[in-house]
């Protein structure tokens, strides 16, 4: 992995950033979860690129249309910008399950798009959700993975499988334990160039 590359923040959406809404249709019901934008500004400081990642079968499915779903992306990027968070990026798979896509999670096509666009390495990323989903994308790139208790993430954890690199709370303590690895790596790096 090339050391000089940003490293990245892959992020999950419903259940884990905001409330989860089933099929959420509606810019004004977009609510931020307790916890999520200061842990999204803890890892802004950090200096972590931020990207969401979301499945919309909703679209694929005509529940709403692309135009609707930027409404939606638009309002949230308010609500987090009012919190001092600058997202880098928000990349939505259309598709329902029945179409075999390459992007819809945990298939990593949405996420070697992003790792394209933005010029980072997959396998240095973090990858946080509430899904089984989104564990098994970080895993199939080598990230990290945080499996949030937010969400449908107590349930995931309850299930056991798969097992994500770590089991936290929420978004914030996700924040913390990314902080200590990456100081952590710091510390090792300085120290095998002083060997």
């Amino acid at each position: 992995m090339d050391t000089n590359t940003r490293r990245f923040v892959i992020l999950d959406r419903d259940g884990t950033i905001i409330v989860e809404r089933h099929y959420l249709s509606e810019p004004d019901l977009v609510e931020l979860l307790p916890d999520a934008a200061s842990g999204l500004r803890h890892l802004n400081e950090l200096g972590l690129g931020l990207v969401i990642l979301t499945n919309q079968s909703a679209i694929g499915r005509g529940y709403f249309d692309e135009s609707l779903l930027e409404s939606i992306h638009h309002r949230l990027r308010e609500l987090l910008a009012a919190e001092g968070v600058d997202l880098d990026g928000i990349y939505f798979c259309p598709h329902t399950p029945d179409d075999i896509c390459s992007c819809r999670k945990p298939r990593p096509g949405m996420l070697q798009l992003a790792a394209q666009e933005l010029n980072f390495e997959p396998q240095g990323c973090f990858v946080i959700g509430d899904k089984a989903c989104d564990i098994e994308l970080g895993q199939r790139v080598g990230a990290k993975t945080f499996l949030v208790r937010t969400g449908y993430g107590t349930q995931v954890a309850a299930e056991g499988t798969p097992t994500p690199d770590y089991v936290v709370d929420n978004l914030q303590d996700a924040a913390q334990i990314i902080e200590c690895l990456l100081a952590t790596g710091e510390r090792r790096k300085i120290n095998e160039t002083k060997r």
